[in-house]
């Protein structure tokens, strides 16, 4: 069977390619569902973009390789899409956007696209085996108990990073580009939950506040943390994640916004008799107050702290540092960080320098976004990029 481009992963940066890419596209994928992540994501709504969507968004080792696609389709592009399909969506939070409904709608949506575009999509099929017989591509697959041999002038690769194994990840880019002789950055989960060996978290286990968080590299994200069984998670913790190594330390502000300074002077004046951790508890959950005690001392009235007791607990409390063992790894993780050496692709299409007619996108390159509906937007706009130079190639 011949085709003008095979696209391995029907995924969002797949089908999105697929879209573009128009006729004589063939789409396949493992899974007995095309989109899964997509439907999984966001609670089962799908945060589809993000209203501000900039380069310094994304981690990478190329700071500036995302620029290009992320610039040619931007969210207001998707969100044309997604409105032109009756999708009603809204506004949560920093910018995250949510279907209203269902993420079902956006998998079908983009399967309708395909549809439309005439691209042809097989599920269930494996891969086994690609190569390159100096003209295209020849892959073999196996679909249906037979094995079935697909000759492609293009051949992308949209299979997406280790992330949630369950769903089938399995990191198969990065054979794929190993096979071609492309290098692959280093790997590791991102956007997941740090755990602790000690389990110090589990007695106050669900017990959530905003902070500032910070790995020893990397912004600052003022989101919730949430305390777990296992660790600590959280918006504020995934989004540090991505940016943390083994070993190093994470510092938490745990009083954004509250001027416990002030409020400890003027109890000590007005409520001299109270304890002090009372004061902070009007301002912190008292569980957590009751938890840093073994780590800070909150002990006396308000009477005996001094103006130095108190700023040296306030400034233990604004750089909480702590040392994770480990996160829950590529189980839990949302994505992958590294990937696909993007100083082997072009930035304008994602094609592969030193192979003509091969591509990568999606999660399988080295360009992994923050929390909040960047992947999704990193995957249409690398998507489009491809399928738009293959469809005009």
């Amino acid at each position: 069977m011949k085709v003008k481009t095979l696209i391995l992963g029907a995924g969002a940066a797949g089908m999105f390619c697929a879209i573009h890419a128009g006729a004589g596209t063939l789409v396949i994928d493992h899974a007995r569902a095309p989109g899964e992540k997509i439907r999984i994501s966001g609670g089962g709504r799908c945060n589809f973009t993000n209203l501000d969507v900039k380069a310094s968004n994304y981690i990478g080792g190329n700071p500036h390789f995302a620029k290009s696609a992320l610039a040619r389709y931007t969210p207001w592009d998707f969100i044309g899409m997604v409105s032109g399909h009756g999708i009603a969506w809204h506004e949560k939070t920093l910018g995250q956007l949510f279907c209203d409904g269902s993420a079902k709608q956006i998998v079908q949506m983009l399967t309708d696209e395909m549809e439309r575009a005439g691209a042809e999509m097989w599920l269930e099929t494996e891969i086994v085996d690609i190569a390159h017989d100096g003209s295209g591509f020849v892959v073999r697959l196996r679909r249906d108990g037979r094995d079935v041999t697909v000759q492609a002038t293009h051949l992308v690769v949209a299979t997406g990073g280790k992330s949630i194994p369950k769903m089938g990840a399995t990191g198969i880019a990065y054979r794929i580009a190993d096979q071609f002789g492309i290098p692959v950055t280093d790997t590791r989960a991102a956007l997941v939950p740090f755990t602790f060996a000690d389990a110090r978290f589990a007695p106050i286990s669900g017990l959530a506040l905003p902070v500032v968080a910070r790995a020893e590299t990397g912004p600052s994200f003022a989101e919730a943390m949430l305390c777990t069984h296992r660790g600590l998670s959280g918006p504020a913790m995934l989004q540090i994640s991505s940016y943390w190594k083994e070993g190093e330390e994470i510092t938490v502000d745990l009083l954004p916004g509250i001027k416990l300074t002030e409020a400890l002077r003027a109890a000590r004046k007005d409520s001299p008799r109270k304890s002090a951790t009372t004061i902070i508890a009007y301002h912190l959950p008292g569980r957590l107050v009751d938890h840093l005690k073994d780590q800070i001392d909150l002990s006396g009235n308000c009477a005996e702290w001094s103006d130095g007791r108190i700023d040296t607990v306030v400034q233990a409390l604004r750089h909480w540092s702590l040392r994770p063992t480990g996160t829950e790894g590529y189980r839990t993780a949302e994505v992958t960080v590294g990937g696909i050496d993007t100083s082997a692709l072009s930035s304008r299409d994602m094609s592969a320098r030193d192979v003509p007619g091969l591509y990568f996108i999606g999660e399988a390159v080295d360009v992994t976004g923050w929390l909040g509906g960047y992947n999704f937007q990193w995957a249409w706009a690398s998507g489009h990029a491809a399928g738009t130079a293959i469809r005009d190639a």
